[in-house]
């Protein structure tokens, strides 16, 4: 007896034609005559990004070099935090270029994953300089040092205009875009981070108690460490085929045997090809020939759904030998 498949490569599309300077712009990535659907900044919006890394990397150098002549810990504590916001504008910056680089016959999912080693090398980076920071605040609570409240003060509130002007920047594309969003999130971040710089260098200065700075800096360590475990995590899962963690195996089965006519369905599989690129592959069990049009559309709408944009479904008439894999 015969069994007969009907396979399809079915991805979801999503073009815009007109590249505006207020909202995002979408391209199709993805293997080589494929098309996957990925919102990217726009224009404007990547200029503007560009304009915060430079203001991120900047006031990042006059914090280091600002704490090491102030003696202060935590401006260079936040130094290392504002690295962790560099490293992700500029991921933010690669991810936007990469997505337009199309794929070839070598790379047939371009190079979209330069994203995510990027990232984990970051991360693996990021926790040495979390580890040195923790490391040097004891030192400094067991044994304080002089410090200089005038240039802590200063170099503290430069850096809190510094964010707040690339906040502004960003604030009108943080909506549009999950990478200008995340952006937006790191300069918040270092602008709590400034704050927090001023309110130690005043302690320092009318109070004379040095041990806030290095407090503070362990506080803000804690912020690199979060921030830096959080990129290794999802690198790693990438980079491992991992499900997505917005993603359920056990709904994307349930929405599938939803469809009517799909008896049953097997060897499911899900996982990120890059940040926002969800790509999944399975087989179904459709006994009746005639729905397998329908059947195909309706799997279709309801993984997207799921936010899966890439779908590679086999449909079948009778359930066989499962896959090994």
């Amino acid at each position: 007896m015969s069994e007969s498949h009907s396979h399809t490569h079915d991805h979801s599309h999503g073009h815009d034609h007109h590249d505006h300077s207020h909202g995002p712009v979408t391209r199709a990535v993805g293997r080589q005559g494929d098309c996957v659907a990925q919102v990217l900044p726009s224009g404007s919006a990547v200029h503007r990004l560009w304009l915060v890394l430079g203001i991120t990397a900047v006031f990042m150098v006059v914090e280091a070099v600002g704490g090491y002549l102030a003696h202060s810990l935590a401006l260079m504590a936040d130094a290392g935090h504002m690295l962790t916001d560099v490293g992700a504008l500029g991921l933010s910056l690669l991810t936007a270029w990469i997505a337009r680089r199309p794929a070839d016959a070598q790379k047939s999912y371009g190079y979209q994953r330069w994203e995510i080693l990027a990232a984990l090398v970051n991360g693996a980076l990021l926790f040495v300089i979390a580890g040195v920071v923790v490391y040097e605040a004891i030192s400094r609570i067991r044994h304080p040092e002089p410090i200089q409240p005038g240039l802590f003060l200063a170099v503290a509130c430069a850096g809190l205009v510094a964010n707040a002007v690339a906040l502004k920047l960003l604030h009108g594309d943080h909506g549009h875009n999950l990478n200008t969003r995340g952006a937006y999130l790191h300069i918040l971040g270092d602008l709590l981070g400034s704050a927090g710089a001023i309110v130690a260098a005043l302690v320092v200065r009318y109070t004379g108690w040095t041990p806030v700075d290095p407090i503070l800096s362990i506080l803000l360590s804690v912020l690199i460490l979060s921030g830096a475990w959080r990129l290794m995590r999802e690198s790693t899962d990438i980079l491992l085929e991992s499900v997505p963690r917005n993603v359920s195996m056990a709904e994307v089965q349930r929405k599938m045997l939803a469809v009517s006519g799909v008896s049953a369905v097997h060897d499911l599989h899900v996982w990120a090809v890059t940040s926002g690129v969800v790509a999944m592959s399975g087989h179904a069990i459709v006994p009746d020939l005639r729905d397998h049009p329908r059947v195909l559309k309706d799997l279709r709408g309801q993984l997207g759904q799921l936010g899966i944009g890439h779908v590679t479904l086999q449909i079948e008439v009778a359930e066989g030998c499962p896959d090994p894999m």
